[in-house]
């Protein structure tokens, strides 16, 4: 039976859910917006200062049939957005084609680690040092969204800017832990490299998951 499960896993069929909510999209462009958040289990990336290090382990998070995930998305929003975990480490075709036949809008947050499966309305590229994007995910990306935990992330902003498309929005987002330290660098970078705009995660200023 596990290895059935697994095999369906595999196959974008099932997917590891580790929590789905209804709330109001905190970060970049489509902040402000009501969204269903799907939450798939399983990251390899590793980022020490990563706020859900419980959706690394995928065995946690029970494999959950993507047609009863759709039904639940169904009753809330349009608007879908899915994230982990590293959504990508999984065949989203599935999930994503089950999502558009109902007319829904699907968004992901991604590190690019993987390669890029599903149909997006809208990729939020969220690039982290240790494992670098895919080739397809820097083309297709409508949003670049780094996150600023020391100097150093500014180098590296640039660097991951200079391979996205010209369409990309870029935004600088301040790591949480550190948002008083690094929200006034942000401020001064954007006001001298007016190509960023600021990203704050609004939702925990509005206390809202």
């Amino acid at each position: 039976m596990k290895t059935e499960v697994q095999n369906l896993v595999n196959k974008g069929i099932m997917l590891p859910l580790m929590e789905e909510f209804y709330t109001i999209q905190g970060e970049g462009f489509h902040k402000g917006t009501a969204a269903y958040f799907i939450r798939v289990g399983g990251c390899d990336v590793g980022c020490h200062w990563c706020d859900v290090k419980e959706s690394w382990n995928a065995e946690l998070h029970p494999p959950t049939a993507i047609g009863k995930i759709v039904e639940n998305a169904s009753k809330y929003s349009k608007t879908i957005v899915i994230t982990g975990g590293e959504p990508l480490t999984w065949d989203m075709g599935p999930l994503t084609e089950l999502l558009k036949g109902q007319g829904m809008q699907t968004h992901i947050e991604t590190s690019g680690a993987y390669k890029l499966t599903g149909t997006w309305d809208w990729i939020c590229l969220s690039p982290k040092k240790m494992k670098l994007p895919t080739e397809e995910v820097y083309k297709n990306a409508h949003e670049l969204k780094v996150i600023i935990f020391n100097k150093d992330d500014f180098r590296f902003a640039e660097e991951q800017a200079a391979k996205v498309n010209k369409d990309c929005i870029l935004y600088l987002q301040p790591e949480w832990s550190k948002r008083e330290k690094m929200s006034p660098m942000i401020v001064d970078y954007v006001m001298q490299n007016p190509q960023w705009k600021v990203s704050l995660q609004t939702h925990k200023y509005l206390n809202i998951p």
